[in-house]
Parts: structure tokens; sequence; C-alpha cells
């Protein structure tokens, strides 16, 4: 009866911490908490798949909230699923104290930690939708108000019209007329095609 972790964050930038402080204090021994810095979306995650596969009956998995094992409701579900049924191990979701199956719970106590784990797994799946919807709306209005993405376009030298005549008239090559102009291949290629075009 080992007892694992599982700390997610879905970036790089995002720190961990908090979930392995909590983890510890729940009295997970360090080596045993597996931490991900991947999108909760949906379950192909390296990490935690290889600890799903560790999980024998009467393990248990402890996680911080319900939303750190991942974001898609049908999926989570199906993780829980697999966790409790298949697995026969147990889940403590710290956050949710009702969502703890290591007890046997009386039919009431079962139904409720059902209705309370779709509840939760719901609102995961919907905030994340919320999250990408307001992404979509403040990149929409950045770029109403002029904000551009991506790489600031690379100013052409001044030699440009002297080197891409040179190469119009089949004297150099592109490559050659990349290194005069002391750019890429392909960001010569991008200004002669703009010329064309």
């Amino acid at each position: 009866m080992t007892l694992y972790a599982y700390c997610r964050v879905s970036t790089r930038e995002q720190n961990e911490e908090r979930q392995v402080i909590a983890m510890q204090e729940f009295g997970v021994e360090r080596r045993n908490i597996v931490i991900e810095k991947q999108s909760g979306k949906n379950f192909d995650r390296p990490l935690y798949q290889k600890l799903i596969k560790k999980l024998k009956t009467n393990d248990t998995l402890v996680i911080k909230s319900i939303d750190r094992l991942g974001r898609n409701y049908e999926e989570i579900l199906e993780q829980w699923r697999v966790i409790t049924k298949k697995k026969a191990a147990n889940i403590v979701v710290l956050d949710m104290p009702l969502l703890d199956t290591r007890s046997d719970h009386d039919l009431t106590g079962t139904l409720i930690a059902d209705i309370v784990l779709q509840l939760l797994s719901y609102v995961a799946q919907t905030e994340r939708e919320f999250i990408h919807q307001r992404q979509r709306e403040g990149i929409e209005a950045a770029k109403a108000r002029g904000v551009r993405f991506g790489r600031t376009a690379l100013k052409k030298p001044d030699n440009y019209y002297e080197i891409y005549q040179r190469w119009r008239e089949r004297k150099i090559s592109g490559r050659e007329a990349s290194r005069l102009l002391g750019v890429s291949h392909n960001t010569f290629r991008n200004w002669i095609n703009k010329e064309i075009s």
C-alpha cells in the first residue's frame, strides 16, 4: 500500500511547489511525488501514464485538486474509473475531502462523491474552455488595436536592391545573395517572393 502523489502545472513557467508542499504535509515521500509540466487537456502525459501503470491494488494516488488530474470532463471520469475500479487503487483529492476513496462509503456517501466528482470535472473542463475563449478574445482585441504578433519583419539592408538585381540577372545564386545581405536563405526567399508577387 504505497502513497503516490501527482502534481501538474500547465507550463514550465508555473511553479508546482505549493502542490509538492501539500503532498509532503499529507505524508507522501518525496521520491513518490510525480511532477509533470504539461497541459491538462488530455491524459497523453508520459509521467502520468507511467505512474498509473505503477499503481497496484490498495495504493493511493493523492492530487491537490481535480483540475490537477485533468481538464477534460469525460477523460477525468474515465481515469477515475480506471484507478478506482480497474486498478482497485484509491484516490484522495486534498481540496475536496468528499473525494477520498480510502474508506468504505455507504450508498449515500458514494452517490454524493460521484455527484461531486462529476460536478468538479465539468467545472474543470468549462474553466479550460473559458481560458481559451478569453485568449481568443484578447488576441482579437489586440489585433483590432494594431498589435502585431510574431517576429518583427527584418528590415532590408541598404544594398538589397543591388544584390536582388544581381540575383535576377543570374550573376549570383540565392545562397550567395543571402550571404552578401547577412540574412538566412529563407529570409531572402521571402523577400524575393514578395517582389515577384
